[in-house]
């Protein structure tokens, strides 16, 4: 079959489409203007690789002649990958939920030609989307009037700021705590006590809310609440959302269980994860957390890592056309492998004879702990633990065998950043040095090939960097530059922090509402641009930004920074304590702005090892700067000194006044205020 314009695009999701005989055009002059030269409506179909439901869609309507031929004659057609173009995904989703309908993707949008939409929708069965292609061109073709009148509603909708929607008005406000515990309660009332999680179904992550459980938890001597992330943490680690094999998290489970997830992972999710469980490890010291960090970085190294230190994007949930096929085991597949170890690996992980999922699979599922399964056998936990790590390998290798699922091989920058937070939040928890190379190597590999001429590009594939970042690519970048610089002592990722800031700050600022923009307005003119305030699965880039700035002012001396964070939070106050199961991360910046955050200087001999000694112990509200000699090139270290010998002390301060300095840790620690 021939190629349609799809054929030249990087994304691998627009490349699995580029021999559909839809004539699908990547978004871009191109499509847009033959829409208005021939006056078609637009239909802009919104997926990505990993996703299966765009996977059924495809098989069913887009590789179908007679569905492509409808579409053809009467659409301009345009394809986008929306981890692309995050940008264009908020927009015409938000139009799809705002006519009421149901968002998620595939999200297939119907435009006029001047890019307004007037209907659309997800997943369509075949005969469902053939009927519905016919009503909207006999629709356009009769009643056009009604369809760019409706348009224009939505138009109008979408072009509405986000602070004049929800009232929102950047300044400065009081802090309360009372009003953070009111945002605990709230947030409480929703946790599922049975299966850990929000008490939702499907069931994700969401660790913007356990990181803040858990930074309150720590500060607030509330432990309650610390038992409910671990809790939490221990169900998800244990659930079929992980891969217990080879490490690394599945974005979702379909159940409130954690049992049966859509089998897809996606780096966003396993950086915020990996940083998560090593926070967990680093509070409890209980060796689970730290396998879970340990083997989702073999993930990474072992699957998603390319040649020059960037990791890939994604890997999709099915394989050979069969959502899961890659993950899941028939009872006699496993027998035939384990032996005599079939009998407590099946009890381990819920293995039936009949298989405990669909199609007579099962899928690895862990309901006992590893002491309890080691006590039913008679044997020591070390001794259970390494022949388990025997049996993970024989499986894993065979498993490794199968027809792998695709992969989605571009490198986002955000999305890197992510996991490189993650990384270094590891090396902080365990000591070891390659949870930090593999973040550095990454950074600079960001900022060599993916920073060009003062400007960060979003995507990176085949020697290329495309697409100019969004703000979330440059939060989430100011944040893990701010980690890599707190754990390698190196000046030039505090720099290259605030230089992100700096074009941030130019480009993406809205002077008169105090919010940022999620697209650069000077990149390309599109119907709306967003400003991201909630947080999802990944949260909101404002807030993310938002806390980098606040850390940023303590490192730099910059009082700019702090003053825009302070009036950023100040304006999103009345919604955190009104909706904070989806502003969680706000209600992590309201936290460490309340307590407040310690700046914490290290310098002279033996620094180093003091700020790793510090760090290894989670610090929820502390920036730390270190040196092992005087230095003037960080605001936060200069003027200040070691002892008479030389050695190294540590200055803790806050709200711009440093205590006096101290030489032992647990000094130091003592300093740091707390949640009273």
């Amino acid at each position: 079959m021939s190629a349609n314009r799809l054929f030249h695009s990087q994304s691998p999701y627009l490349l699995q489409h580029a021999h559909n005989p839809v004539d699908w055009y990547p978004w871009g002059p191109d499509a847009l203007n033959r829409a208005t030269a021939e006056n078609k409506p637009i239909l802009v179909s919104i997926g990505y690789s990993a996703c299966h439901w765009c996977h059924v869609m495809e098989r069913e309507s887009f590789e179908d002649a007679a569905t492509a031929a409808l579409m053809n004659e009467h659409f301009v057609c345009i394809k986008i990958d929306r981890e692309e173009r995050p940008d264009l995904d908020n927009i015409y989703m938000d139009a799809v939920q705002a006519m009421g309908l149901q968002g998620g993707w595939p999200l297939n949008v119907f435009l006029m030609p001047n890019q307004k939409p007037f209907y659309g929708g997800t997943y369509f069965p075949n005969s469902k989307w053939k009927q519905l292609l016919g009503s909207i061109a006999d629709a356009y073709a009769v009643h056009a009037d009604q369809l760019a009148e409706s348009a224009e509603g939505f138009g109008r909708s979408l072009n509405r700021k986000e602070t004049d929607k929800y009232g929102i008005q950047a300044e400065e406000g009081d802090l309360d705590p009372d009003e953070l515990v009111e945002v605990v309660t709230k947030l409480s009332a929703q946790f599922d006590p049975e299966w850990g999680g929000m008490n939702r179904v499907p069931k994700f992550p969401m660790p913007a809310i356990w990181h803040f459980v858990l930074d309150y938890a720590l500060l607030a001597s509330r432990a309650d609440l610390q038992k409910a992330v671990f809790f939490t943490l221990q169900k998800m680690g244990m659930g079929g959302i992980y891969d217990h094999l080879r490490g690394g998290f599945a974005r979702y489970s379909v159940d409130g269980e954690w049992f049966a997830p859509h089998f897809e992972k996606m780096g966003y999710d396993n950086g915020q994860l990996l940083e998560l469980y090593a926070k967990a490890f680093q509070v409890s010291k209980d060796p689970f957390y730290m396998e879970k960090v340990r083997e989702t970085k073999d993930w990474l190294l072992a699957e998603m890592m390319q040649e020059e230190g960037g990791f890939h994007a994604a890997q999709d949930a099915d394989s050979e056309g069969v959502e899961g096929k890659f993950y899941t085991w028939t009872a006699a597949e496993l027998q035939e492998l384990l032996g005599a170890d079939f009998v407590w690996f099946s009890s381990l992980y819920s293995i039936t004879p009949e298989g405990n999922w669909e199609e007579g699979v099962n899928i690895l599922f862990q309901v006992e702990s590893y002491e309890q399964v080691a006590k039913k056998q008679g044997i020591p936990l070390e001794d259970f633990l390494q022949k388990l790590a025997i049996v993970k390998k024989i499986l894993l290798q065979h498993r490794n065998q199968r027809i792998y699922p695709g992969k989605d091989d571009k490198v986002l920058a955000g999305w890197n950043g992510l996991l490189d937070a993650g990384l270094i939040q590891a090396y902080f928890a365990s000591g070891e040095e390659e949870y930090l190379e593999l973040a550095l190597r990454n950074l600079d590999f960001v900022q060599v090939k993916l920073f060009q001429a003062g400007t960060l590009y979003r995507s990176y594939k085949n020697g290329q960097a495309y697409t100019p970042a969004f703000l979330e690519d440059y939060a989430a970048l100011i944040r893990a530059s701010l980690m890599a610089f707190s754990a390698s002592g190196l000046s030039r990722h505090l720099r290259f922090a605030q230089t992100l800031a700096e074009v941030v700050l130019a480009r993406f600022y809205d002077v008169e509402d105090g919010y940022f923009y999620f697209s650069d307005p000077t990149a390309e003119k599109l119907i709306a641009n967003k400003k991201e305030l909630f947080d999802n699965v990944i949260p909101a880039s404002n807030s993310i930004l938002a806390r980098s700035l606040h850390q940023l002012s303590l490192l730099t001396y910059q009082e700019n920074y702090g003053k825009i964070a302070a009036r950023m939070l100040g304006g999103m106050k009345e919604l955190v304590l009104k909706e904070p199961g989806f502003l969680c991360n706000w209600a992590n910046f309201y936290l460490e702005s309340l307590v407040p955050t310690a700046g914490i200087a290290i310098v002279g001999r033996g620094a180093k090892e003091k700020a790793l000694a510090l760090l290894a112990n989670y610090l929820p509200n502390a920036v730390v700067a270190w040196s092992e000699s005087p230095t003037a090139s960080v605001p936060l270290l200069e003027g200040k000194l070691g002892d008479a010998e030389g050695n190294a002390l540590i200055y803790v301060c806050v709200n711009r006044s440093c205590r006096r300095p101290v030489a032992t840790v647990e000094e130091a620690r003592a300093l740091v205020p707390q949640l009273n």
